[in-house]
């Protein structure tokens, strides 16, 4: 299976890559491993990870009540955040370094970046990075590279982690999914986000008319005449 976890933006600066299209990574554990260890070089994380929230029921009972409090939204703001926001975050965004040093006081978790995974406008996982007290605080530039990150996990999440494929039916795209390009893809997920056309384009780094040309192309091709129709017909299919 292709998997596109290069986001084009890395591509147009030519930074050290996050992800590639391998048929090498075949599983999600060798997804999450392959895509951790580049996360970890390219954002200087102390550490980093990927965590799909259903799989709290498989560790340890212990090891779950410790995260159902870390990820709690009453007390966590970057959890809030993401549920509420479905976008990335620091703690600088949502709180000041002494409050959050009270919520978190590891050392390797001074600076704390996380992302969403979102399928089907649920949010079932999230990318996280964290760096040390020595170590910088995530910026604005960080948020946009893991942006695209998020967004690739999550088509990779929706093909592969859905309902169909848990039960041991096939993970191959749809056959309305699979009249669309990978760029085309891509516009989907964030149109099922609630992204305006605006939006759409500077994720992507394209223009808004490249945006609105694309859906007039993709509206054809799926022969719907409206984004809910699409997301729909793609949902159900």
């Amino acid at each position: 299976m292709t998997l596109w976890l290069l986001p084009y933006s890395l591509y147009l600066r030519r930074l050290p890559p996050v992800g590639y299209a391998n048929d090498s990574v075949r599983d999600e554990r060798n997804l999450k491993a392959d895509v951790t260890s580049k996360l970890g070089e390219h954002f200087a994380a102390t550490r980093s990870g990927i965590f799909f929230f259903d799989q709290i029921y498989q560790l340890d009972p212990n090891i779950q009540k410790i995260l159902k409090v870390a990820l709690s939204i009453e007390r966590n703001p970057i959890a809030r955040y993401l549920t509420e926001r479905h976008a990335p975050v620091h703690e600088g965004l949502v709180t000041s370094p002494k409050v959050w040093q009270i919520i978190c006081p590891r050392a390797d978790h001074w600076h704390v970046m996380a992302g969403p995974i979102v399928v089907r406008g649920q949010l079932v996982g999230s990318v996280g990075c964290t760096r040390d007290n020595s170590m910088p605080a995530f910026d604005t530039q960080n948020l946009a590279d893991l942006s695209g990150i998020c967004l690739h996990l999550s088509m990779w999440a929706a093909t592969t982690r859905s309902p169909s494929v848990s039960a041991g039916k096939s993970s191959a795209p749809s056959l309305k999914a699979a009249l669309l390009t990978a760029r085309e893809l891509q516009i989907v997920e964030l149109v099922a986000l609630g992204r305006t056309n605006a939006e759409i384009g500077t994720q992507l780094w394209i223009t808004e008319n490249s945006v609105k040309q694309a859906l007039k192309r993709m509206f054809r091709k799926l022969e719907v005449s409206s984004r809910a129709e699409m997301i729909a017909q793609l949902s159900a299919d």
